[in-house]
């Protein structure tokens, strides 16, 4: 059913700086720049070689301009959604509705890019609260149009999304969504001692879900909380975003072995970020 994390999505309050700000995060240039004006919001695109990252911002009314208003109103400008990827929407709405699952038909969404005025696009299927448990996200089919894609990426860019970090309070309900209803593969079910915590690491199209458990007596609840990225050199990386004026921790060595990483302390609107470097 799913075949990738088709993107993210940041809200943000102002779209321009947080545009200044990820191009300097990133290394790059973003590959779109335009809105949803049914929903009242707009975007700022880069893209990557397995996902891309959307800003979102509100520039008027409607449904995607609320969300992000009261997302921001909550919690500041964050990591709000994750986007799941289908080759076959309809197959993924009639599995669900025989899994019993209280889901509408796709509705079509449309993106158009304010500099060339290309269109994007796609259809969306939204689930209900039993499998998003208090994250933003739906299923997403393209359907018309691409995003501009970079033929290289230099040695000091962001290339690809490493993980995406999830918190629960529910291991075995998380595996029974995302692995048994959205067919994504457990890689590994393990405690982490150095935590002292359970983390689950599902896998899907050359990045990593990493979710960890805090078990606690509330209902089911996951919630996003941050991103890896890989980069090429860690150490070339880190050079350009200190030169950038961007903050960096020292580099050091991953929990995992032959990786070396650091955390960006800066300029992510509220996102946890690190660079990872597989050696």
């Amino acid at each position: 059913m799913i075949s990738s994390i088709d993107h993210l999505i940041i809200a943000v309050k102002d779209i321009n700086d947080a545009e200044e700000n990820y191009r300097k995060v990133f290394g790059m240039e973003p590959v779109w720049k335009g809105e949803h004006k049914a929903l009242g919001t707009a975007n700022v695109i880069f893209n990557f070689k397995n996902t891309y990252c959307e800003l979102l911002s509100a520039n008027g009314d409607g449904l995607g301009a609320a969300l992000v208003n009261g997302a921001i109103e909550e919690q500041g400008d964050g990591l709000i959604g994750v986007v799941l990827g289908t080759n076959n929407i309809e197959e993924a709405f009639s599995s669900l509705r025989k899994s019993g699952y209280l889901v509408t038909e796709p509705t079509e969404g449309e993106g158009i890019d304010n500099n060339t005025q290309k269109v994007r696009k796609w259809k969306n299927l939204f689930l209900p609260p039993e499998l998003t448990r208090g994250i933003f996200s739906f299923i997403i089919e393209h359907s018309e149009g691409a995003l501009p894609s970079l033929n290289k990426y230099s040695r000091a860019t962001i290339n690809k999304l490493d993980h995406l970090v999830i918190n629960t309070n529910d291991a075995n309900g998380f595996i029974n969504i995302y692995e048994d209803v959205f067919n994504i593969r457990l890689a590994l079910d393990k405690v982490i001692e150095h935590w002292k915590s359970r983390m689950l690491f599902f896998r899907v199209n050359k990045t990593t879900i990493e979710v960890i458990e805090r078990k606690n007596e509330d209902d089911s609840q996951d919630s996003l909380w941050g991103l890896a990225w890989e980069v090429e050199s860690i150490e070339e990386a880190y050079k350009r975003l200190i030169s950038e004026g961007v903050d960096v921790t020292p580099i050091k060595e991953g929990l995992k072995e032959n990786t070396l990483v650091a955390t960006i302390k800066s300029h992510t609107h509220n996102v946890p970020t690190l660079l990872i470097e597989h050696t």
